[in-house]
């Protein structure tokens, strides 16, 4: 296929949204050029984006090159929209990964440059900013070969470029060393072979904003990026990576197809395809098909959300829609600036997490409480604008607070004989097993169809995970194995929700009768600093409760891995950036929940009924009293 789909990723401020301004321009698919700095940049279409000159959401624009159509997915470089980048890395086959020339290798670089290499994702480095004051191109290039497991092979230096791609294949390395220089045509199909394999990485260099080193890039792209790999399958595959909101054509589902295909008018699930959009530059235009490998924009699927996958999730490619750097650390309470708008504010962030799932909207109906996860706090500058802007509301959001978990801390069984008040039956006797850290939760029944049912057994491994999302302490319960090991229900009195409404109440049991163990989450983090600041950064870790490795000298940096407890680093990138004048960095992802005395955390008020308060629980669950009981 004459066809890449292609990411463009980067840490804040690189350049990558002007990088793809050029190679719009460049292939003569806009007029116009934008400028991010002027708010007309055709990727940034939000007025918040215009307005503060940054990528919020994703934006796929398609032109061609020397006959080739691209798909490119300019993606936030900032970290508190990294959910966007991480749905974005599903739907591409290559990326092209943008490093300022002046500031180098940053936090947000790393981070997504190793999802890449996890998703097994091809990639091109490009180097921009080189005609900036204190742009070091060499400098950046052995940052980048710091990577793990990364070898640059830079494109400018063709003695470089033959040795690196000798090395790789063992006929060029025998032909190399015997004095024989490889041909230019055997030297690109090994590096063609090299970058698919993610042995090597082509790097290119230039100023986008000056024009310079795209034409290269683009060329590199058709040269080193691969086709989308197609599937011999015929049955339908595919992932919706973005969700849209269109106010005349409602839910816009942009999708990347991995096999079989889409047409207008197609049933998928309930719900029928009334169009199916391509772009091209950056106007839509109706195709009406969409086949496999493209990436298109579908309407009329009024239930998907972000992150869906429409037909067989087993063709998806090896590492596709892994998730982890971008899961959200913190919640927030959301209030409306006027309390008549509070059901209007839950529709709002409703239909925003269709958008982003991982905001994660809880309601509770006894308190008329709103809350979301995020990532950080610049996410909810940008939520504030949205929903005043979108959905004409006010609102405010109260200071975010770290997200815990918690397990149990000793093994134990748990009971209920929900009996009363006639007609219902539902008893059950589950056992609890505490599991290592990260196992998560394991359910499965060995009690005796005699005893219990089948068609009752699925109402209680349905309600399971939605009665662990509050423990004793508040927080969703992780790392336990749960057993239904013996119950019973009645011929007569058993209604066909009955087990449902018990299982909350046999959970909650066990987890009284085992005790709450607190889990933090933890980040390993990477600083770097100069060195006279390497002695304040060990004792700042000290009294942030870190666990670090002796410090590592690299020419006048010291760098410095750690593992940090959320809690306490939060704020620690701008005290870092404070006393080393800018030139210190925090590199930080999710590594794992530790156990920490309760006092050092935090619990979590409980939304809705405590199934261990009986009576109310089953009057909130028989609808006798207002709101539900998972609040």
């Amino acid at each position: 296929m004459n066809l890449r789909n292609i990411g463009i990723l980067a840490h804040v401020d690189a350049g990558k949204t002007t990088v793809t301004e050029k190679m719009l321009a460049l292939s003569g698919y806009v007029k116009v050029e934008g400028s991010v700095d002027d708010g007309t940049a055709h990727t940034d279409t939000m007025t918040v984006e215009k307005q503060r000159g940054i990528s919020v959401k994703a934006a796929s624009v398609s032109f061609a090159w020397k006959n080739t159509t691209i798909n490119l997915v300019d993606t936030p470089g900032h970290a508190d929209f990294a959910s966007e980048v991480e749905r974005s890395i599903w739907a591409i086959d290559g990326a092209v990964v943008v490093v300022s020339a002046v500031e180098g290798v940053q936090a947000q670089t790393e981070i997504v440059f190793s999802a890449l290499q996890n998703a097994h994702i091809p990639v091109i480095f490009f180097i921009n900013k080189t005609d900036r004051i204190g742009a070091d191109r060499e400098r950046v290039l052995n940052e980048i070969a710091e990577l793990p497991k990364v070898t640059p092979v830079p494109l400018w230096d063709e003695e470089r470029l033959t040795e690196a791609v000798c090395e790789t294949d063992d006929e060029l390395l025998e032909e190399y060393l015997e004095g024989n220089i490889p041909s230019s045509e055997k030297i690109h199909t090994a590096l063609q072979k090299a970058t698919d394999e993610n042995v090597l990485y082509p790097v290119l260099s230039g100023a986008a904003l000056k024009n310079e080193g795209i034409q290269e890039l683009l060329d590199a792209v058709l040269d080193y990026l691969p086709d989308p790999k197609t599937s011999k399958s015929d049955e339908l595959c595919g992932v919706v990576f973005a969700v849209q909101h269109d106010k005349s054509m409602g839910r816009a589902a942009v999708v990347r197809l991995f096999s079989g295909s889409l047409q207008n008018r197609q049933i998928v699930g309930e719900h029928k395809i009334n169009q199916i959009r391509v772009l091209r530059g950056t106007k839509s235009e109706d195709k009406g098909e969409l086949s496999c490998g493209e990436i298109g924009t579908v309407y009329g699927l009024e239930d998907v959300r972000a992150g869906d996958v429409l037909g067989s999730r087993a063709l998806l490619p090896e590492g596709r829609m892994q998730k982890g750097f971008a899961e959200p650390l913190l919640s927030a309470k959301v209030m409306p600036e006027q309390e008549s708008d509070l059901r209007a504010l839950k529709a709002a962030l409703e239909e925003l997490s269709v958008e982003d799932p991982q905001l994660n909207v809880s309601w509770s109906a006894f308190t008329h409480e709103l809350y979301i996860q995020l990532m950080g706090g610049i996410q909810i500058e940008i939520l504030s604008e949205i929903i005043k802007e979108r959905f004409g509301l006010a609102c405010s959001f109260a200071p975010p607070t770290v997200m815990y978990r918690e397990t149990i801390a000793a093994e134990t069984d748990g009971f209920v004989a929900y009996t009363m008040p006639k007609p219902c039956w539902a008893v059950m006797k589950f056992h609890f097993t505490p599991l290592p850290r990260g196992s998560g939760v394991r359910y499965f029944a060995t009690v005796s169809p005699e005893a219990i049912k089948p068609r009752y057994l699925k109402q209680v491994e349905q309600t399971i995970p939605r009665a662990l999302e509050q423990g004793m302490l508040g927080w969703p319960v992780t790392d336990v194995q749960i057993e239904l090991y013996d119950g019973s229900d009645h011929i007569w009195h058993t209604h066909p929700l009955d087990f449902a409404l018990a299982t909350p109440m046999g959970i909650m049991d066990g987890l009284n009768r085992a005790g709450s163990v607190l889990l933090e989450p933890m980040l390993s983090c990477k600083f770097t600093v100069p060195n006279e600041c390497a002695g304040r950064l060990m004792s700042d870790l000290s009294t942030l409760r870190a666990r670090f490795d002796g410090p590592e000298q690299r020419g006048n940096r010291t760098v410095l891995h750690a593992v940090v407890p959320a809690a306490t680093s939060r704020d620690y990138p701008v005290t870092l950036a404070a006393y080393t004048g800018g030139r210190g960095a925090m590199v930080s992802r999710l590594c794992g929940y530790e156990p920490v005395p309760v006092e050092l955390g935090a619990t979590c008020e409980r939304r809705g009924v405590h199934p261990l308060d009986t009576a109310k629980y089953i009057l909130a669950a028989r609808k006798a009293l207002e709101g539900d009981v998972w609040g």
